[in-house]
């Protein structure tokens, strides 16, 4: 690991990601950026005409398609370029611009919602039969319909529709807090040497065999947040009566009513993940008490959560040894699978290592009209491998759906976004396991496995119920301060990890670095997926080529179903607890094995 961070200007152009794909030259963009107000003008134009006729209809809704395309791009462009230099002031103004157009749009069409509900069941058929272009947005439209008790008048939606600038304001300034002003001390390893800490670079450090760095870099990361606590407290404060605001407006009993509905996915799918993790809370329990073995310590602190259970064996991956892996792992997928990564690897869709500014963690985000793209901050460590091909399931999922669909149905729901990418994170774990070079190397493969499932089935769930309980709170009117936030984080965290575990005083304000708080109850939909993830690959591994065309059916299926139906395409059937029971028995295998491995060792 370097000592400083590079700049972007110094970063090698293979290791970045080629957006030149969106544009050529940022003229266009420009010229784009001013096509959507123009469009869009165009859209608002038929107010009051949408009954008019199947023509009229379908005329403003190819407008309405033309529109939502030239802001994929433009939006897409402009939040990644900003994206890989935070404090770049021209692509924040990029993004600011690319934004704006958005909520301008939205003001513009807002009428259309109203309108379309405001439709009968019959004259809509009947449009349907006389005009038969109209077909390509069924499915859209039955979905706007859907929503017909929770959508308001002309005048209601443009109000809302003008607001989310402003409801967007919290989320916002927490990524420009975290990913560009915040900065973090140096801390020194065991060699004296001083240690630069960001967001990039904590779980790698937190991954560290030096324990004494580990606890150093910790209490100064956490403290750090610590120093910002009211910050914090109000910006999430902010999201979270923004969601209420949003859930009131719409006639839902609650935000979490509100935000699943809107994945057309049933509350009570979560309400059965909460209820399988606690009534298995005994095998994660068990995974801490067998950490705390492992490592040798009379006791284990938060500290020691990242590092490999096996500190004397080590696994350092280079970039382009994780390619050839990635090839490998997903093999079973096809050869028209391998095709398109290798295209991904070859024409530059991945913006691979940190640099100063760029933002933390990894995505993918696809433009319809190009091809996915994919950010890390990649360290040569195995956890990277596994973000890799995470990403990398994540961009197969829109280049097939992509492929597949129109625009209009191409864009799958959140509660199914992650089954790909730990479909491929499953593929990898059995590759690797199965080749390992020595006992150790195989443990090691275990502990990823094991880990994977405590910050996935386990963490994700932990973290839903942060949010759950904290929005039920401030729906019952009680304030969202700082320590409230903090005692609530601090009593989750005690009980998801158990008695073997001391949760040190600085692990109250991890909530205060978790993006994903800001996304509006996402983090659930990473447990479920990873329990019907378990289950895809498992099918793939033993059934072969019938299962990867299901799965690819899948894959390529877009939004054009309901979630929990289009799963069921895979073979999965999330109505029941059955899958995510079955995900944590797999768990409770793998620390068999785990217990199994270490045997051999001593």
């Amino acid at each position: 690991m370097q000592n400083r961070l590079p700049k972007r200007d110094e970063v090698s152009k293979d290791l970045t990601w080629r957006l030149e794909d969106i544009y050529d030259n940022e003229a266009k963009w420009e010229e784009e950026l001013k096509k959507v107000g123009e469009l869009s003008d165009k859209v608002g134009s038929y107010k009051g005409r949408l009954s008019e006729s199947g023509e009229t209809l379908l005329e403003v809704l190819k407008l309405d398609e033309e529109t939502d395309r030239l802001l994929d791009r433009v939006y897409g462009y402009a939040h990644m370029r900003e994206d890989q230099d935070t404090g770049n002031s021209k692509y924040q103004g990029f993004k600011q611009r690319a934004l704006s157009a958005h909520i301008a749009a939205s003001e513009k069409t807002s009428y259309m919602r109203p309108e379309l509900l405001g439709l009968s069941d019959e004259t809509l058929e009947e449009f349907y039969k006389k005009v038969p272009g109209l077909e390509r947005y069924r499915r859209m439209l039955g979905e706007v319909r859907r929503f017909k008790e929770h959508t308001l008048s002309t005048e209601m939606e443009a109000l809302l529709a003008s607001a989310g600038e402003v409801k967007g304001a919290s989320q916002k300034a927490y990524g420009m807090l975290s990913n560009a002003d915040l900065k973090f001390p140096s801390v020194k390893d065991s060699k004296g040497e001083e240690v630069q800490l960001s967001n990039g670079r904590f779980v790698p450090v937190q991954m560290s065999k030096d324990r004494d760095l580990r606890k150093a870099a910790f209490e100064a990361f956490y403290n750090r947040y610590g120093e910002f606590k009211n910050t914090w407290a109000s910006l999430y404060d902010g999201e979270v009566k923004s969601r209420i605001f949003s859930a009131k407006a719409r006639k839902f009993d609650s935000a979490f009513e509100a935000a699943v509905f809107g994945n057309n996915v049933s509350p009570t799918v979560c309400d059965n993940l909460f209820e399988s993790v606690h009534d298995n809370m005994d095998k994660m329990h068990r995974y801490v008490s067998l950490r705390k073995k492992l490592l040798k310590v009379d006791e284990l602190h938060m500290y020691d959560v990242y590092v490999a259970m096996l500190p004397e064996f080590d696994m350092e991956v280079p970039y382009e040894e994780a390619k050839e892996i990635s090839l490998k792992a997903l093999a079973p997928l096809g050869e028209d699978y391998l095709s398109v990564v290798k295209e991904a690897y070859a024409n530059r869709w991945i913006d691979v290592v940190e640099n100063e500014g760029k933002r933390g963690g990894a995505y993918s985000s696809g433009v319809y009209d190009v091809h996915p793209y994919m950010l890390l901050n990649y360290n040569n460590t195995l956890n990277d491998v596994f973000t890799l091909v995470h990403e990398m399931g994540h961009s197969m999922h829109t280049w097939y759906s992509n492929k597949a669909q129109t625009i209009v149905d191409a864009g799958y729901k959140i509660f199914v976004a992650e089954v790909a990418s730990t479909t491929n994170e499953v593929l990898l774990y059995h590759y690797l396991k199965d080749h390992a070079k020595s006992a150790e190397e195989k443990a090691f493969i275990i502990n990823h496995f094991l880990d994977s499932f405590k910050g996935t089935m386990f963490r994700q769930t932990m973290f839903e119920e942060f949010e759950r309980k904290t929005c039920e709170m401030a729906e019952a009117g009680t304030p969202l301060t700082a320590d409230a936030l903090y005692n609530v984080y601090l009593d989750l965290n005690k009980q998801y990890f158990g008695p073997d575990m001391v949760s040190d005083a600085e692990i109250g304000w991890e909530w205060c670095r978790i993006p994903h708080f800001y996304y509006n109850f996402y983090v659930y939909q990473y447990a479920t997926s990873f329990a019907a993830a378990v289950a895809v690959a498992d099918r793939i591994l033993k059934e072969g080529a019938p299962a990867v065309e299901q799965y690819k059916k899948f894959l390529s299926s877009g939004c054009t179903q309901d979630p929990v139906s289009l799963l069921k395409i895979a073979g999965v059937d999330l109505t029941t607890k059955a899958p995510i029971d079955a995900a944590l028995k797999v768990f409770g295998e793998a620390i068999d094995e785990m217990e199994e491995a270490v045997k051999g060792l001593n």
